[in-house]
């Protein structure tokens, strides 16, 4: 009892002076979130990352949709907003039904079957974001309790990688490019590479996170090089 007693206190003063310090800074007590007590600083770095990862995949679904429209209007969808407001909702937890079954890595690699039918931008999307969302322990806010694995986070960047090759590279019996993604204009124009940098930065994100991860629980990532053209994707549930 007397321990419980103590630990009140303690958290008690740690948002007085929290507040307190708001205050010094221009703010105000009032708008101090309590969730902040329970949260340490390598909680708030992977807030923050996360939010930043999760901002680049609706990012890429919508520039997805924008290049490929015929994708979106498989769905039925009366706008592409539409489209984005379903493949994003929370609710479907990352899973489809044109996916037959399939989540994560496994639903990037049958987006990208040349005799796949359905809406190559949702299914590829939601395997991305089922992926992330394993590797991230399926929590959107983290606290001191919460623990997550470095490994997962470094698997997820490296497949991230090979998703992005794939993306770029996938084509059918004829020729064609299953998904258009990055544009490289003819006769000297400059290249869109908008979609190489939305991939570059939430793979930045994953490594400074995995690094910080593996340094502050004393681990060492096992590191895996790869060649993206045969490169097959890491494990990331189950680890």
């Amino acid at each position: 009892m007397r321990g419980a007693v103590i630990t009140g206190l303690l958290l008690l003063g740690g948002c007085a002076q929290t507040a307190d310090t708001a205050r010094a800074v221009g703010g105000s007590a009032s708008s101090f979130d309590p969730k902040q007590v329970g949260k340490s600083d390598i909680d708030r770095v992977a807030d923050a990352h996360r939010r930043a990862v999760f901002s680049s995949v609706r990012a890429l679904a919508e520039k997805l949709y924008r290049r490929n429209p015929r994708e979106w209007k498989k769905g039925g969808h009366p706008s592409i907003e539409k489209a984005l407001d379903r493949l994003l909702d929370p609710r479907t937890g990352w899973r489809l039904p044109e996916a037959a079954g399939r989540s994560g890595t496994e639903a990037i690699l049958l987006s990208l079957q040349a005799d796949f039918e359905g809406d190559r931008v949702a299914v590829f999307i939601a395997g991305m974001g089922g992926m992330l969302n394993a590797a991230f322990e399926e929590k959107t806010e983290f606290f001191m309790l919460d623990e997550l694995n470095a490994q997962k986070i470094y698997n997820s960047a490296r497949n991230l990688e090979i998703a992005a090759w794939k993306l770029a590279n996938a084509r059918d019996a004829g020729g064609a490019l299953l998904l258009l993604s990055n544009e490289m204009p003819p006769g000297g124009q400059p290249a869109n590479l908008s979609f190489e940098r939305e991939f570059g930065k939430m793979i930045g994100n994953l490594d400074i996170l995995s690094a910080l991860l593996a340094e502050k629980g004393h681990r060492i990532i096992a590191r895996v090089v790869q060649n993206l053209a045969t490169a097959v994707f890491l494990p990331v549930r189950g680890l």
